[in-house]
């Protein structure tokens, strides 16, 4: 399974290459374009994409990239508490845990 991340496009970079400047969740990073390229690639400007693995594969409206953000960020919470509630049943299991 693929996931790709909401990142909106900020510049176009490298017209010849396909690239341009996203912003995911207040990170910038450079992503190729060439998947959702048009002729005129400064109408990216400001157009939200899923990103994936340095490819911004699809645009998508910003109320489905916000609902996306918020699915990760559930899913990035609920990893944490997982993960804190298996260290205490470790630390219960070793008798570390007053």
């Amino acid at each position: 399974m693929c996931l790709g991340i909401p990142g909106r496009i900020t510049a176009i970079t490298d017209t010849g290459r396909l690239m341009a400047m996203a912003e995911v969740s207040g990170v910038r990073r450079e992503v190729s374009v060439a998947c959702i390229a048009s002729a005129d690639l400064q109408a990216l400007i400001g157009q939200w994409a899923l990103i994936h693995v340095g490819f911004a594969m699809a645009l998508i409206d910003e109320d489905e990239a916000q609902k996306t953000l918020d699915a990760l960020r559930d899913l990035g919470e609920a990893q944490e508490t997982l993960e804190q509630m298996a260290q205490s049943e470790k630390a219960l299991a070793e008798g570390t845990l007053a």
